[in-house]
């Protein structure tokens, strides 16, 4: 098992950024594939992006593209999510989550498919 945390969340304006940080435990966070959704108030959780086990391959949901990076750090088990270009549309609670995954290689998309989650911290963008 795996447990997470989430730090970094917060108040922004239009334009501004912000890093995510999730912290997992335990000694085998390279054996997870992350990653990050976020829900906002009255709508379904979404994808925003993932990275593979050894953070060579990472996918993102269209609306977060060019302005949003996932990384990772396996010697500190954290994975981030550098936020850039906030817009309004961005706030919401942002979830991290891992999955046990046998390839190097490989990120998942659908929320289903992730075992583990972090308990969500809010991101608020102001226009």
């Amino acid at each position: 098992q795996v447990q997470l945390v989430e730090s970094g969340g917060g108040s922004v304006q239009a334009g501004g950024s912000l890093r995510l940080s999730c912290a997992a435990s335990g000694r085998t966070f390279v054996l997870y594939a992350m990653g990050w959704f976020r829900e906002a108030p009255g709508k379904e959780r979404e994808f925003v992006a993932a990275i593979s086990r050894n953070g060579g391959n990472t996918g993102y949901a269209d609306s977060v593209k060019g302005r949003f990076t996932v990384s990772r750090d396996n010697a500190k088990n954290t994975v981030y999510l550098q936020m850039n270009s906030l817009k309004p549309e961005d706030t919401a609670v942002y979830y991290c989550a891992a999955r046990s995954e046998l390839t190097l290689i490989s990120y998942r998309i659908k929320g289903e498919e992730y075992a583990y989650w972090g308990q969500g911290t809010q991101v608020t963008v102001s226009s």
